[in-house]
């Protein structure tokens, strides 16, 4: 069965040269030219794959990607753009993008990116089990990206979920900041900040505050932990 893309774009070229080249890669491809149909279309939860451009009218796509993830939607979301500086493709990601890809590309890397992207999706779709991870009483489901400890529910921003799932698949391993620095922020060099320490330390706080037993520890000079101990 082909996997179905929607493609976000109001450039009517570049739209028809992303549903030409995915569509002769054996992709099932459906455009439209405005956010609020984007958001419309992705609602409808049918596609394996988004492909949003950034600046779209109705609806810009940081704003659209942060509706849909809000709606619980998982469906994977690769973001183009003119706008190449580390802060927009920050912004792109803090929105619940899962990658972002700066024009002009070429369409080689961008198949490349979508099949990992689809993989993703499959996995999910075809693994149950996948769609939630626990570490103790902490619980985290990657559909409706909820996540509870005790029975408690944790409100958490796109960022810190992403973050939060990043360690659970790795839970009781240390995880470095060039780990997350590279998965999280698509950093692959360390910008000389604090970005890392700071979410964690965000995220702490709200994972442990209330509780009785600490859930993520720091390995000095090395990274953090998910894990129950003791």
């Amino acid at each position: 069965m082909n996997r179905k893309i929607l493609i976000v774009e109001d450039d009517v070229s570049t739209a028809s040269y992303l549903a030409k080249g995915l569509t002769e890669a054996g992709y099932a491809v459906e455009t439209c030219g405005d956010g609020r149909d984007g958001l419309f279309l992705a609602s409808e939860g049918i596609f394996d794959l988004i492909i949003a451009d950034r600046m779209l009218p109705g609806l810009d796509g940081l704003a659209m990607v942060s509706a849909v993830r809000a709606a619980g939607i998982v469906t994977p979301v690769l973001i183009l753009s003119a706008l190449a500086a580390v802060d927009h493709r920050v912004d792109g990601l803090k929105a619940g993008a899962d990658d972002y890809l700066c024009k002009p590309f070429s369409f080689a890397e961008l198949s490349a990116r979508v099949e990992a992207l689809v993989r993703r999706s499959d996995r999910l779709a075809s693994d149950p089990q996948k769609t939630k991870l626990s570490v103790g009483d902490l619980e985290i489901d990657l559909l409706s990206r909820v996540v509870s400890r005790g029975g408690h529910t944790i409100p958490l921003g796109a960022r810190e979920f992403n973050l939060l799932e990043f360690l659970a698949r790795h839970a009781g391993q240390v995880v470095t900041r060039t780990m997350m620095l590279e998965k999280i922020w698509n950093y692959h060099f360390d910008p000389g900040s604090n970005v890392v320490d700071v979410h964690i330390g965000r995220l702490r706080r709200k994972l442990e505050d209330g509780f009785p037993t600490p859930i993520l520890h720091t390995v000095r000079g090395a990274g953090y932990r998910l894990a129950v101990e003791g």
